[in-house]
């Protein structure tokens, strides 16, 4: 994919993504843009489905708004809260240790840089980016397996992992797109461009798509 295919498909995306819902860490952004709230959402959203992801946080944050508020609960509420989420029992001792180092490190506030928040245990680069992203508006990008995917199968990026793509991206991506393209990939990638059997009849950028590693497809 060129740069001028880009700007084209990053365009229709943006038209096509509305159609679909929009992602539960984003909806949680966009109700007031707390970084806590952000976090927190980040981290139950690993492995799990938007659908399962959005009423946890409701029901976590209805709790516990506060790194100070939800400290106090115990493992056992957080996860009665936070369940049917993939591992919450693990996620449950994983945001007490983050609302715990919030409060000893940095005075209960979330920080704003990529590389302090990489030092919370349990916050890998997605989690770090889409805080620095959704929770602070700054530059950033965020690369889960759906980003990892489509920018490989455009052609855009030839890379190994995610982490390899988000440094890839970093150095060729304009920057216009660097808040925006994980919440249209990732909504792509989940209602249309599928792992498997992607519907390349159909897609709506399939004149733009290099369609690398695609074997079969509907």
């Amino acid at each position: 994919m060129e740069p001028d295919q880009l700007h084209e498909a990053m365009a229709i995306l943006t038209e096509a993504v509305k159609q679909w819902q929009t992602l539960a860490v984003t909806i949680v952004s966009q109700r007031g843009g707390d970084p806590f709230k952000v976090l927190i959402s980040c981290l139950l959203s690993l492995r799990t489905q938007d659908r399962t992801t959005g009423p946890a946080a409701e029901r976590l944050f209805a709790l516990a708004d506060t790194p100070e508020k939800m400290i106090s609960l115990s493992p056992e509420t957080i996860e009665k809260a936070i369940y049917p989420v993939g591992f919450y029992r693990t996620k449950a001792v994983t945001i007490l240790n983050v609302c715990g180092t919030l409060l000893d490190n940095y005075g209960g506030v979330v920080p704003d840089e990529l590389d302090e928040l990489l030092k919370f245990k349990g916050v890998g680069r997605k989690t770090a980016n889409l805080v620095v992203t959704l929770g602070f508006g700054k530059p950033g990008i965020c690369v889960d397996t759906h980003v990892h995917r489509i920018c490989n199968r455009w052609g855009y990026v030839e890379t190994r992992t995610p982490e390899e793509t988000e440094y890839a991206l970093r150095q060729k991506l304009p920057r216009r797109y660097w808040l925006v393209i994980n919440d249209l990939l990732v909504t792509f990638g989940q209602n249309h461009c599928a792992p498997i059997s992607p519907r390349c009849s159909t897609c709506m950028i399939a004149h733009l798509c290099d369609r690398r590693g695609v074997g079969k497809s509907r």
